[in-house]
């Protein structure tokens, strides 16, 4: 959890928070039910201890508090305080949504609609404010962060076996990054991948609330609820790989249920084949038609990764990615393996790479964060 989720609340307001959780009304009951399940990417909590005071349901990513008033809120003594709690939390960022007991039990439906309309109005804020994922122009500089048991290692090909770590805490390399002006960051959860299932979500979270990168994070990403996971925790876009080759279907369904701008699709290659399965397994789709069908369906961002070149640090695949980049010159396309100097970020730029994502080169000392300031 983030650390400046509860505006240092201190234990008693934990303490009775805790209380409240266990006792709770039957409108809070009702609200909760739906909050719980929200299709909007946003993650509430219940009885939240917020500084002084404990607010019936927040959400921090958009910084918005729900609160159901019931009878004794009528009273002006305690509508003084309520106004007073609220200012002074409004002081601090947090929007306010007021809903009575008779609002949630006599019309759901209008209580929910207007959460759902604060929510994307406080979406649409919080997005305007930070700088898109497509970047404004040149080759965006996507620095990588690999994580297993929560430490910032690199793969060489994909191998467990060839782990090396580099820094135990990637918090620390994130705010390297963001420090130098990189805007962006692969994070990929290594141990998700390996078991189907989001595993670091809340290395994302951290690094998701101690700094303003646009994060686009991938491994594990099998299930509807590991979509939310990934959005609940903080990232910008999903990134996804195999399941996009695998079922298509529901990456289809993901895309319409979350937009199809909240994914990056990934594309491991080999001979101009998609590969899969931790790169494994070479498939019979021609990459080339791979693309041609996701940007159907909307996709907007692609990174492609020469599985041969992968922490090699030999030189991305040049000719591969100038021949996507002809056959479809309106996708915002990303380079993805090879890297190892200022010329090859050069060579990316001129043939029309949208993006890089970089790992290996920089953190064995080939590229320095200085250079990189000349992208950023």
């Amino acid at each position: 959890m983030k650390d400046d989720m509860f505006y240092k609340a201190g234990p008693l307001i934990f303490k009775k928070a805790e209380e409240l959780r266990n006792r709770q009304t039957d409108t809070e009951e009702l609200l909760w039910n739906y909050l719980r399940q929200s299709q909007l990417g946003i993650k509430f909590r219940r009885q939240h201890p917020t500084a002084n005071y404990v607010l019936d349901f927040y959400a921090h990513k958009i910084k918005l508090a729900i609160e159901i008033d019931g009878s004794i809120h009528s009273l002006e003594e305690v509508k003084r305080n309520d106004k007073e709690r609220q200012s002074n939390l409004e002081s601090l960022g947090i929007s306010f949504l007021r809903v009575t007991n008779r609002d949630v039990k006599e019309h759901l439906d209008s209580v929910i609609e207007k959460i759902n309309i604060k929510t994307k109005e406080l979406l649409e804020k919080n997005s305007s404010a930070k700088s898109s994922p497509l970047g404004t122009g040149g080759l965006q500089i996507i620095p990588a962060i690999d994580i297993i048991d929560g430490k910032c290692v690199r793969l060489t090909e994909g191998d467990y076996s060839q782990k090396k770590i580099y820094n135990e805490h990637p918090l620390e390399v994130a705010k390297q990054f963001e420090d130098a002006g990189l805007q962006r960051l692969h994070l990929v959860d290594l141990d998700g991948a390996k078991a189907g299932a989001v595993k670091n979500w809340k290395v994302l979270e951290t690094i998701a609330g101690k700094t303003s990168l646009i994060i686009d994070f991938g491994g594990g990403i099998k299930k509807e609820e590991d979509v939310k996971v990934v959005f609940n925790s903080g990232a910008a876009l999903a990134t996804v790989g195999s399941i996009a080759v695998k079922d298509e279907a529901l990456f289809v369904s993901w895309m319409k249920q979350f937009g199809a701008d909240k994914f990056l699709l990934g594309a491991d290659v080999k001979d101009e084949k998609i590969a899969v399965g931790g790169w494994l397994e070479t498939t019979d789709i021609w990459i080339y038609d791979f693309i041609e069908k996701y940007i159907a369906h909307g996709v907007q961002q692609i990174f492609c990764t020469d599985v041969s070149k992968d922490g090699r640090l030999e030189g991305p695949s040049t000719e591969l990615y100038k021949n996507i980049i002809q056959k479809f010159p309106q996708l915002h396309f990303i380079a993805s393996g090879g890297v190892s100097s200022m010329k090859d970020l050069e060579e990316l730029q001129q043939i029309g790479c949208k993006g890089a994502i970089v790992g290996k080169a920089i953190y064995e000392g080939r590229l320095t964060l200085d250079e990189l300031k000349h992208f950023a």
